[in-house]
């Protein structure tokens, strides 16, 4: 008697795809490079809580880090 093989329906070859390209991880690394950048702003310097660079330039920087992280994650 020779012994048979099993073999299961489902052993195709599946190929393994990562959800994310490397321009995906790119560009979600220099999103977190641009949020950084508006927290330091936001830390500032001087002793002035409503200089222009706290109140409104490194909100506006924080927040296009967020958005260009949304981005980098939903590029396709």
């Amino acid at each position: 008697m020779a012994l048979e093989k099993k073999t299961s329906p489902v052993t195709k070859d599946v190929k393994s795809e990562l959800v994310f390209t490397k321009k995906n991880y790119q560009l979600l690394l220099i999103s977190i490079a641009i949020v950084a950048v508006g927290f330091i702003l936001m830390m500032g310097t001087t002793g002035d809580i409503y200089d222009f660079r706290r109140t409104l330039l490194a909100p506006l920087v924080v927040l296009f880090g967020f958005a260009f992280g949304i981005y980098a994650i939903l590029k396709k």
